[in-house]
């Protein structure tokens, strides 16, 4: 197909990752990267258009640490996206819940079904990834083993499902962003916008207190507040924070000003839709 758009993400073919880019780009190819890096790399060099990166999930807490790639990267937020995270336990074809003794999965989904590991005795076997554990079990040909993966990676791999949602909360959420080359930012006035942004406090009493004051003053919501070191040292602590509304919007126009005065390195990331999902 001649300039085919393609959206990075990181994981094998069939992750959750690999899900939410076919819901939401179904006419792009999706190009599978090892790491977080390599999703980086391939929208910087042009080798993609976008990167779908998962931020946050509602069990687990944070997932990549964007605050280390985005700052240097030159890459924006444009976009967010949230996906019910879904686990199926699969075999392969002739394989039972009666004839499986092991189960492959990435080490978190493997602590967020606990139950049905229990349930049926599994010994598990941590993987590197949840679709890629779905790819040993299938290569493996062995009808003692399982995984617990995606839906979609049972049908990419061939497997057979022997227990559908499988894990132990039904809340079980991810949030991902999507990171572009260009700056696309959402226009003032057109409907419910997250602004992502990172700022540096110096190590001083009460100097976060008086960088978020404006915000507070103003009445803008903050939905995200995390800290990181910078550089290594413990001097200096480096904020990704997250705010209902638009830079434009005179009540967040006044608090980015306030926070400026008390800060260094305010920068914006991302001005982008909200999801419906946060509604």
């Amino acid at each position: 197909m001649p300039n085919q758009r393609r959206i990075a993400y990181q994981g094998e073919p069939g992750a959750n990752s690999h899900i939410v880019c076919q819901e939401h780009y179904p006419t792009w190819e999706a190009l599978a990267c090892a790491s977080f890096e390599d999703v980086f790399a391939a929208v910087e060099s042009g080798e993609a258009d976008l990167a779908m990166i998962p931020i946050d999930n509602s069990l687990a807490g944070r997932v990549a640490d964007i605050h280390h790639f985005l700052p240097d990267s030159g890459l924006h937020i444009i976009g967010e996206h949230f996906l019910r995270i879904r686990f199926h336990l699969m075999g392969v074809p002739g394989a039972t819940l009666e004839s499986i003794d092991t189960v492959h999965s990435h080490v978190h989904a493997l602590g967020q079904c606990r139950k049905v590991i229990r349930a049926h005795g599994l010994t598990p076997v941590i993987s590197g990834d949840t679709a890629g554990a779905a790819r040993e079990v299938a290569e493996a040909g062995d009808p003692t083993q399982a995984s617990i993966s995606p839906p979609l990676a049972a049908r990419i791999y061939g497997l057979q499902v022997l227990a559908e949602d499988v894990e132990d909360e039904d809340h079980n959420t991810t949030r991902f962003v999507v990171l572009s080359r260009d700056l696309v930012e959402a226009a003032p006035g057109s409907g419910p916008v997250v602004t992502s942004f990172i700022f540096n406090v110096r190590n001083l009493p009460s100097a976060l207190y008086k960088a978020l004051g404006g915000f507070a003053t103003n009445g803008v919501n903050m939905t995200k507040l995390e800290s990181y070191m910078v550089g290594g040292q413990f001097t200096a602590t480096q904020f990704l924070a997250e705010v209902d509304g638009h830079p434009d919007d005179p009540g967040l126009k006044r608090a980015l000003e306030e926070l400026a005065f008390f800060t260094t390195d305010v920068k914006i990331l991302g001005v982008y839709p909200a999801d419906p999902f946060r509604a």
